[in-house]
């Protein structure tokens, strides 16, 4: 799927909702809970439930990234299933430190 900054996509076997906030050029394969994502609008099927290695859940608020940084993604309402691109799961993005002030 193409990806663009504000594009709101939810999971088709869980309750997790994203919005994009940073994707590369050309077509990413994201998924959460090993099933391809949908965009926000779209009916998701009924029964479908997370893959038992696709469940370490997202966490409102938190952004995720995949390890090259090109994609960024903020995770609007929370579920069970692991975000992936690819096969490969997006990790937590880590917060800057700030400068200490001695």
């Amino acid at each position: 799927m193409k990806l663009k900054g504000g594009t709101r996509k939810k999971s088709a076997v869980c309750a997790t909702q994203v919005m994009v906030i940073a994707a590369p050029e050309g077509e990413v394969d994201l998924t959460c809970g090993g099933a391809p994502m949908l965009d926000v609008a779209e009916e998701a099927p009924a029964g479908g439930a997370p893959a038992p290695d696709a469940k370490d859940g997202t966490q409102i608020g938190k952004r995720y990234v995949d390890g090259s940084g090109d994609l960024e993604l903020l995770c609007t309402k929370p579920g069970e299933g692991t975000l992936a691109v690819g096969g490969t799961a997006l990790v937590l993005k880590e917060a800057k430190a700030l400068p200490s002030s001695d």
